[in-house]
């Protein structure tokens, strides 16, 4: 003979208003003894609310985000039984049913039963996902995490068991989040894959080493610029045999007590040249305008040990060579021992990525936003270069050009590049 049954939330301990985070079953589940009912979350702890007996649920008499205490009425089930389990005392006496209590830091098993325990989240019926959504399954100290960060939890899909949102789930949702909103805004809502997950120790031992502070942030701004621009680069060579000859000369001269010049230091003041003819790459769009700048600030890639940073010559049109060649010593001696400022990495309006001293024949750097170009520059070789009657050696820069194609076209960015290339090969045009 069938019977109704009223079950009451058991001996919780100490606990007392205690929020709803789940509801592992609806009108018309068949549940077995100790299936979990509901899933409740303190301050310190998540609580699975086992059956205290087998039956069909006929009614449910709470919602998500309730708030619930030892006695509280959660369903009303239909049993084959006779006894009375409706009372607090039989509800409640802790040796017939078994909180099963994890710490705010630990992540529950799922439970497994023939009724709605063993479910899934994306088995659950519509009714219960909905309501799930609207409370998030999260730990205490992850819910404290995310206000810190500004995270909106209700957002973060969570891959723990039973959907329970992990600290990783929330950092991946931010970079997900930094580099998601210019794609949906610029790029047209690109839709991308997940990235793989793998677990790589079952291939081997590893290591795992946390990204520096400055890896992040460039990280997200490159994912950025590599999605939103539309990069084009044009490759090119400069005959500078001439010019490290003068360079050679210029520092035998200033011995050790000037600056060392480098073929950078050129470079920049090429540079700055160039973008005086050529003032579209001198540039940055914003909207359907384009900002043409008068001032013309150089900024460098220096490799550190904390990461790559992008120090800034100012108005390098202004400045003489063994000026430059100073502040790119001074410059990047600082960001190597981390002494740069704020200010010393801002206004750039072009940037020259420079590999020379490391080696390479050749590559495409990305674009430094809001900048519209980058000029990347690979080690020197000595190449034979018909003359019109013999094969002469010669010192052959390899230069490439990184510009947007929303500025500027193909046919702009070969004038940039012969334009520097010629400079570089007689220094003299400088004065033309």
């Amino acid at each position: 003979m069938s019977s109704f049954k009223e079950i009451r939330v058991p001996n919780i301990g100490d606990f007392k208003d205690i929020p709803i985070m789940e509801l592992r079953v609806r009108p018309g589940d068949t549940v077995a003894v100790d299936d979990t009912l509901m899933v409740l979350e303190s301050e310190k702890a998540t609580l699975d609310v086992p059956s205290p007996t087998a039956g069909r649920v006929r009614e449910i008499k709470l919602a998500v985000g309730a708030l619930v205490s030892e006695g509280t009425v959660i369903l009303t089930m239909e049993t084959d039984t006779d006894g009375d389990i409706s009372s607090p005392t039989a509800a409640t006496r802790g040796s017939d049913t078994q909180l099963t209590i994890h710490s705010s830091t630990e992540q529950p098993q799922m439970r497994g039963g023939n009724g709605a325990a063993g479910r899934p989240d994306h088995l659950a019926p519509p009714g219960l996902q909905s309501e799930a959504v609207r409370i998030p399954h999260a730990g205490p100290s992850l819910r404290k995490l995310a206000r810190e960060l500004g995270v909106d939890l209700a957002s973060v899909r969570g891959t723990g068991p039973r959907g329970r949102i992990l600290k990783q789930d929330v950092f991946d949702f931010i970079k997900t989040r930094t580099t998601a909103e210019p794609r949906t805004q610029t790029a047209g809502g690109l839709q991308l894959q997940p990235w793989p997950q793998v677990d790589f120790s079952r291939f081997g031992p590893l290591d795992r080493t946390p990204l520096s502070r400055i890896q992040q942030i460039s990280g997200a701004n490159l994912s950025r610029n590599w999605v939103v621009i539309p990069h084009v680069t044009n490759f090119e060579e400069a005959d500078v045999t001439d010019l490290e000859e003068f360079r050679k000369e210029i520092n035998a001269e200033q011995g050790k007590s000037g600056p060392k010049v480098t073929l950078l230091a050129f470079i920049v003041k090429a540079v700055a040249a160039v973008l005086k003819k050529i003032p579209a790459f001198n540039s940055s769009l914003e909207g359907r305008e384009l900002v043409l700048k008068r001032y013309y600030h150089i900024g460098f890639a220096a490799d550190t040990p904390s990461g790559l940073l992008v120090p800034v010559i100012r108005n390098a049109d202004a400045k003489g060579v063994l000026e430059i060649a100073a502040e790119l010593t001074d410059l990047a001696a600082a960001g190597r021992e981390g002494r740069l400022r704020p200010g010393d990495m801002q206004g750039g309006t072009f940037t020259i990525s420079s590999l020379g001293g490391i080696g390479g024949t050749g590559f495409a750097p990305i674009i430094n936003a809001p900048e519209v170009a980058i000029l990347g520059v690979t080690r020197a070789q000595m190449k034979p270069i018909w003359d019109g009657s013999a094969f002469q050696p010669r010192l052959i820069l390899p230069v490439s050009l990184g510009w947007d194609h929303r500025v500027v076209d193909g046919a702009a960015a070969a004038r940039f590049l012969v334009c520097l290339a010629q400079l570089l090969a007689d220094f003299r045009r400088l004065t033309l």
